[in-house]
């Protein structure tokens, strides 16, 4: 069984590909929210910080249900904490639609949310 194991676990290149496939993907939208929130040094420094956790736990990561989702809602916490204002999912998804652009498939894949679903947010961000 153990050597059945090891033979599913992927090769560290393989992680370590995806790992920076995930952070060319998401770094920009992630550092843009950052900044549309906290100073420019502080979004650094939030952001850079994310991601030494998300490295940090790639295997673990990588084996949630979404992991866009898991690194969002850590990234969201860490900007309230360095802000000291919580923001909603619906403010989140208009400050992302509206200030930054984003659209609705590209905020999906940023938050690990259903498309559906932030459609939904933006209809209630609108109200």
């Amino acid at each position: 069984m153990t050597v059945a194991r090891k033979q599913l676990k992927p090769p560290p290149a393989v992680l370590t590909n995806a790992f920076y496939a995930f952070y060319d993907l998401h770094r920009p939208a992630y550092y843009a929210y950052a900044q549309a929130r906290l100073s420019n040094e502080e979004a650094r420094i939030a952001v850079a910080h994310l991601f030494g956790l998300v490295a940090g736990r790639w295997t673990s990561v990588v084996n949630e249900r979404r992991p866009s989702a898991w690194a969002w809602e850590r990234h969201t916490q860490a900007i309230a904490r360095r802000s000291g204002r919580t923001t909603t999912p619906d403010q989140d998804v208009s400050l992302l639609h509206d200030h930054l652009l984003l659209s609705i498939g590209q905020i999906a894949a940023l938050t690990g949310t259903e498309p559906a679903a932030v459609a939904a947010l933006l209809a209630a961000a609108d109200r």
